[in-house]
């Protein structure tokens, strides 16, 4: 056999072996990219019936597309007989590297996801979270922004956020305002309690149901304190409070019930 017969048998060898490699190759891209879309599709709907936020699912479906795709060309490459087992070291330890780096990022990213999942709250509930009190305005995957009682924007991190204590005013739908008023030990403690409660009962926004009460919440050194609570509405909170007390001063005044406040006495030295 001449040199050139043996050359063409090892050329015809090599293409044989690759040719099978890389026709299987193909083969497995087309079927791995049809699964990788089934895959997909099927993950939407369950995200979809799941009701889970839009920025959420975005990012959950960049994510699995592509760990699929990449799972997909490392099995290609096994194929087609790369050594995939330093390849997906260098994987893992970029992985390793960008997490390391990303810590906080990476936290406040699964806070979001918690968030967004099990939804303590809502856009447009009022909600106290980090010491701040405001209505949510945005849920995104790293930050939740709330609108200040004073209308100024507030960013909280998702980590912290979905590690502390929430608060949230308007689950319910109703909430009850805690007011004291104090009058003077001389008042009529009965005529007192029908003035407050004549108060509460004027005002449209105070609810029938939970019924507001009024008691005695302590003799304290200067005034007898009672404990005020009437029921509204989430949304009546600021303007029941505001009204309520504007308008116990006035009834208490009318009824000729005294308010005490400090007084000062001035003491004159005699020459």
């Amino acid at each position: 056999m001449d040199l050139e017969t043996i050359e063409t048998e090892k050329w015809i060898l090599l293409a044989t072996e690759y040719g099978i490699k890389i026709i299987g190759a193909i083969i497995i891209w087309i079927v791995g990219a049809w699964i990788i879309k089934k895959i997909l599709k099927a993950s939407r709907k369950v995200m979809t019936k799941s009701n889970y936020e839009e920025s959420l699912q975005k990012f959950l479906m960049n994510l699995l597309n592509w760990s699929l795709k990449i799972l997909l060309i490392i099995t290609l490459l096994g194929t087609l007989g790369v050594p995939t087992t330093s390849f997906a070291a260098v994987i893992a330890a970029a992985g390793l590297a960008i997490g390391l780096a990303l810590q906080g990022s990476l936290g406040n990213f699964a806070g979001g996801v918690l968030i967004m999942i099990f939804k303590p709250f809502k856009i447009g509930d009022l909600v106290e979270a980090q010491g701040e009190i405001g209505s949510v305005k945005q849920i995104e995957i790293f930050t939740t922004k709330l609108i200040g009682l004073s209308n100024k924007e507030i960013i909280i991190p998702n980590g912290a956020l979905s590690n502390g204590n929430i608060i949230n005013y308007t689950t319910e739908g109703t909430r009850r305002v805690d007011l004291v008023f104090g009058v003077g030990y001389d008042s009529d403690i009965k005529k007192t309690k029908e003035v407050l409660m004549t108060v509460l009962k004027n005002n449209p926004k105070v609810l029938e149901i939970p019924e507001p009460t009024v008691n005695v919440l302590e003799l304290s050194d200067s005034s007898v304190n009672f404990a005020v609570r009437p029921w509204c509405n989430s949304e009546d909170y600021w303007a029941v409070y505001f009204e309520i007390t504007e308008n116990v001063k006035e009834s208490l005044d009318a009824a000729g019930i005294e308010i005490p406040y400090p007084h000062q006495v001035e003491i004159r030295k005699m020459a």
